[in-house]
């Protein structure tokens, strides 16, 4: 009896032992596996047509205000005229008055019709309530206020108490992807999770009524949108997701006291407020974007792509002396993605991506037309270009986007993500109802000042 009594108590040690390492795999495995996030869905404001700015009308517009020269007045034409933007961008009501109002309460409400409408949209296209979002994230460049913009969209949409909440001020327009990063890490954590992105930039805060040239090109380039973007690290929502997060590059070049301030909000000589933009930005913008592909290389490259810039680094810096190329070898990033999303920061920018990157119209098309007919919407344009190639029905399953966006500090943020579904355009793309007349021919200069 002693003896039988021995063995049960034995079988019962090797039961137990045997559960606890089962259950030790089992955690191992949970573990170490890899954590895969995806975009379920994405919507992009758009503004009403009543908020439609033609060209003339921003020139008539500063002219009646009466409240600069006539030399800025003509510097800002020159510019837009070269600018590829359209006479269908929008900005505020407040800003279209005479005389313009600048105030807490036209930016609270410009910011409150963006995000509010953004979000509900989102919602209401996934049929979700606003209490299944666990991680919330809003950006907004140059309007921080008290409470934030993140506890303004909590109150109005009655999200839990337990919502993990944040907010990024003073980021520019690279603040979208880094909300992206931002969303990848806590979701990790946080497995299973259902994260809202809010990305918006507050026009009536940082327009500039002066005549310092650096700081008028903001008034020439930035116009109104907002996107908001639904992400989770569940696995059941694979099946809904049109995307999965792959890689997420930052650099930040903000020791370089030259990079630091070529995006910079200031004061001039008149002290009056406003951003300005060096003609240092195009220079850093190379430099900081250098920084980025060569991190991401190695993460989306083929081997014999590698391979080939590896040779080519050994001849310019290990057998200069001996061997001089003709020329350096840029890898070909094309043979990494199907599509390009490139921050619609202006001409320049798209022309300096599409000549480093040895792009083809094609390839920066979403982010030309995006420029053409919203105009830089901040940290959200890379969404409308991304709305682009969805209502174009460009993006297939298998395929593969880069996002990239430039933004103060000075930063260089980019995403790269899979398409893991056939996708058919949403009814609610923001491109849709117009989505056939694109592209459209975008001439390097126009005329708008009478002669």
């Amino acid at each position: 009896m002693s003896d039988l009594t021995t063995l049960l108590s034995w079988s019962g040690s090797i039961f137990e032992v045997f559960i606890s390492l089962l259950v030790l795999h089992l955690i191992y495995q949970r573990v170490k596996r890899r954590v895969k996030v995806y975009l379920i869905d994405f919507t992009c404001y758009r503004a009403p047509d009543s908020n439609r700015f033609p060209m003339s009308t921003l020139l008539e517009t500063i002219y009646l205000a009466n409240q600069i020269d006539q030399e800025s007045i003509d510097f800002q034409a020159r510019v837009l005229e070269r600018s590829w933007l359209s006479n269908q961008t929008s900005i505020p009501p407040s800003l279209t008055e005479i005389p313009l109002k600048k105030s807490l309460t036209s930016v609270q409400t410009e910011t409150m019709t963006t995000l509010f409408t953004s979000v509900e949209n989102l919602l209401k296209k996934n049929k979700l309530s606003p209490r299944s979002i666990d991680i919330l994230i809003t950006n907004c460049s140059l309007h921080a206020p008290t409470p934030s913009l993140s506890a303004m969209v909590i109150n109005k949409f009655h999200m839990r108490s337990n919502i993990k909440s944040f907010n990024l001020s003073g980021m520019g327009c690279a603040a979208g992807i880094l909300s992206v990063s931002l969303t990848n890490d806590l979701l990790k954590v946080h497995r299973g999770s259902l994260a809202l992105i809010v990305s918006t930039e507050a026009l009536n805060t940082h327009w500039y009524i002066g005549k310092d040239r650096s700081m008028l090109l903001t008034n020439c380039l930035f116009r109104m949108g907002a996107a908001a973007v639904l992400m989770s690290s569940n696995d059941q929502y694979r099946g809904n997701a049109k995307y999965e997060l792959l890689h997420v590059v930052r650099t930040n070049k903000a020791k370089d006291d030259r990079a630091y301030r070529c995006v910079y909000q200031d004061i001039d000589s008149e002290l009056k407020q406003g951003v300005s933009i060096t003609k240092d930005v195009i220079k850093v913008a190379g430099d900081v974007l250098k920084m980025n592909l060569t991190s991401l290389g190695p993460l989306v490259l083929p081997y014999l792509e590698i391979l080939q810039y590896v040779l080519q680094y050994v001849v310019q810096h290990v057998l200069r002396k001996i061997y001089k190329p003709s020329s350096s070898y840029t890898p070909n990033f094309k043979k990494a993605f199907e599509h390009f999303c490139i921050h619609t920061g202006g001409r320049a920018v798209i022309q300096a991506m599409e000549m480093n990157l040895n792009l083809t119209k094609e390839d920066i098309e979403p982010s030309k037309m995006t420029l053409h007919r919203f105009g830089n919407t901040s940290s959200s344009s890379v969404w409308y270009a991304l709305s682009y190639l969805e209502a174009k029905r460009r993006v297939k399953r298998g395929d593969k986007v880069l996002q990239i966006a430039f933004g103060s500090g000075f930063k260089c943020n980019s995403a790269v993500w899979r398409c893991i579904r056939e996708l058919e355009p949403d009814t609610d793309n923001t491109w849709l109802d117009f989505i056939e007349s694109y592209p459209v021919d975008v001439p390097d200069s126009i005329s708008i000042r009478p002669h």
